[in-house]
């Protein structure tokens, strides 16, 4: 079985504690600073109302900047990410 470790990550100025594979760290640190980036040039560049307005671009930039299958629609690699990513998001939302 593989070891998870619990990590303390920074989603649009909200932290989260997520269990990630030792091996995939690095990963999930990179995609977040990515993610918290393109936050920021949002914010940036466009008017939102909220921060939900800016997750809901990042969101829509991130899956049609990573379709991977060559007849143009999204790989089911991706959309299980997106999925995880979501059920993540309503989660902790609902605990606020």
């Amino acid at each position: 079985m593989e070891e998870l470790i619990t990590i303390n990550i920074l989603i649009a100025d909200r932290t989260y504690r997520v269990k990630v594979a030792t091996k995939d760290e690095e990963v999930v640190r990179k995609t977040l600073k990515m993610i918290n980036d393109k936050i920021l040039e949002f914010k940036t560049q466009f008017a939102g109302k909220d921060m939900q307005d800016y997750l809901a671009m990042v969101i829509l930039w991130y899956a049609t900047q990573n379709q991977a299958s060559p007849d143009g629609g999204v790989s089911d690699t991706i959309l299980d990410t997106l999925g995880k990513m979501e059920l993540q998001l309503d989660k902790a939302l609902e605990n606020n």
